[in-house]
């Protein structure tokens, strides 16, 4: 059974397909949904509790198909994967996707974007524990969202014919290379093998203090013999040191 909610979100969708973001209006969106004009205050607060709801429903397929992403042996692949599937949806749902990322809101996020950025950071989180991470986990997730979303932007507001599929690529590598370090024959994948795995094989030269840093870190909710006022501590020094 369809909710007046469900019913007015599925309005508005469908008029941001349809128009863009200026046809989502208050009179337009009880008009397609058949109900009152203080009915959608009620349940959504104001225009803005709208959008962000459209936004959470157009992005909900995108959500489903990054966390349904199986994980490999090697998590820098992993994010690749999910760079491309997020221009893909951008360019795939250039509304939805502006609507969520096009006019940011300092200091607000939508819980569209909320979520997103939680499936980056549990991607970034794995290539830490991995100890192939060269800078901290915010600044890297920080980093390729940036990068991902200045690049969707950029491709929809070209022309399809003038797109280049090579840009995409080119970007993504260059993340990429900015904030992990290569993987070495003989070392832990995944941080399978802990620490000493990660640290010894996956991690050398200028990045070795941050790389340790870092799997250290993706560790410490493992480690028991500390208080939490003691984990709570190291991770203060290792988010320093690791950035």
């Amino acid at each position: 059974m369809t909710t007046t909610r469900q019913k007015i979100v599925e309005a508005a969708a469908t008029l941001l397909d349809e128009g863009g973001r200026e046809a989502i209006s208050t009179r337009a969106v009880s008009a397609a949904a058949g109900v009152q004009a203080p009915t959608i205050y009620r349940i959504f607060g104001d225009k803005q509790g709208l959008l962000d709801a459209v936004a959470s429903h157009g992005f909900g397929s995108y959500l489903a198909g990054k966390t349904a992403l199986e994980h490999t042996a090697d998590p820098v692949e992993d994010l690749r994967r999910g760079w491309d599937l997020h221009v893909a949806f951008g360019l795939a749902h250039p509304a939805i996707y502006t609507l969520i990322y096009g006019e940011p809101r300092p200091g607000v996020e939508s819980p569209a974007a909320r979520a997103a950025a939680d499936v980056l950071a549990g991607q970034v989180r794995r290539i830490a524990a991995a100890g192939r991470l060269r800078v901290g986990e915010e600044r890297a997730a920080q980093l390729v969202h940036a990068a991902g979303c200045g690049m969707t932007l950029t491709l929809i507001a070209l022309p399809p014919a003038g797109r280049d599929p090579a840009l995409s690529v080119l970007a993504r590598e260059s993340v990429i290379a900015a904030v992990t370090v290569p993987h070495r024959p003989g070392a832990a994948a995944d941080g399978a093998d802990g620490v000493g795995g990660g640290v010894g094989g996956g991690v050398g030269g200028g990045d070795g203090l941050a790389g340790a840093a870092g799997l250290l870190r993706a560790s410490l909710p493992e480690v028991t013999v500390l208080s939490a006022a003691e984990r709570g501590l190291l991770d203060e020094w290792l988010v320093r040191i690791a950035g």
